[in-house]
């Protein structure tokens, strides 16, 4: 009688955990790992121009001396008039910088590397310290290795006081730029390659009006970020 009570707890007990597990639900599978998002490239600094003043100091024509960086050439595209250079070191009230109040016409100014070329795709971009007077503001412009010379539609011109900003190159809608006139012509370009680039700088559409209040553009520091692309023929 007792084996037989024993054997007969036994089976209800297994019947019960058999009922059991039936009624557990599966154990979720685990999650599939979701992939990371790809991380942003954003190009090195290609240059950094803080200007240099000369020993006298106060305000002069720019020269070939008022450049800091040993690796770059500076061009002034001047069709009447001058560009000046004018501030202190170290005085963030009057930074040293170029002013294009006496540019009795449109003028520009571009920075060549002596060594490499620039590659201005992707997350390129220029950051620079400024300051207007006046309607005035200055955009973006380049030079590709064929010649060609362009100028962005995008523009900065804080009238209130000195401003750090930053343009995105891959932004940037481009027409092309009479470099003698500093004057843009035609239409937008609908595609415009910047992987060779051979000059990088600024351009101040407006003509200036002189001393005083009216219309003109301070441009300080000035860096660009790009990738550097050994150069494979002369500059023209």
């Amino acid at each position: 009688m007792k084996l037989s009570f024993t054997a007969a707890g036994l089976a209800l007990a297994l019947l019960g955990a058999s009922a059991l597990t039936a009624q557990t639900p599966p154990a979720p599978a685990a999650a599939a790992a979701t992939p990371a998002p790809p991380r942003a490239v954003r190009p090195p600094l290609f240059f950094r121009e803080e200007w240099k003043q000369s020993a006298k100091g106060g305000e002069h024509p720019v020269t070939a001396e008022s450049i800091g960086n040993s690796d770059l050439e500076l061009q002034q595209h001047v069709p009447a008039g001058e560009i000046l250079l004018t501030g202190i070191a170290g005085d963030e009230n009057n930074p040293i910088h170029l002013w294009t109040g006496m540019c009795t016409t449109p003028c520009a100014a571009s920075f060549r590397s002596r060594s490499r070329l620039l590659d201005l795709s992707g997350l390129a971009r220029i950051r620079w310290n400024t300051k207007m007077s006046g309607y005035h503001q200055i955009r973006p412009i380049v030079k590709l290795t064929d010649g060609t010379w362009l100028v962005g539609d995008q523009a900065v011109g804080s009238t209130r006081d000195w401003l750090l900003s930053e343009i995105a190159f891959a932004d940037l809608h481009w027409m092309k730029l009479d470099i003698a006139r500093v004057v843009a012509t035609g239409t937008v370009l609908e595609k415009v390659d910047l992987t060779r680039v051979e000059a990088v700088g600024f351009a101040d559409l407006m003509p200036g009006s002189g001393h005083g209040p009216g219309g003109w553009s301070d441009v300080a520091q000035v860096e660009v970020y790009g990738n550097a692309v050994a150069r494979t023929a002369p500059a023209r």
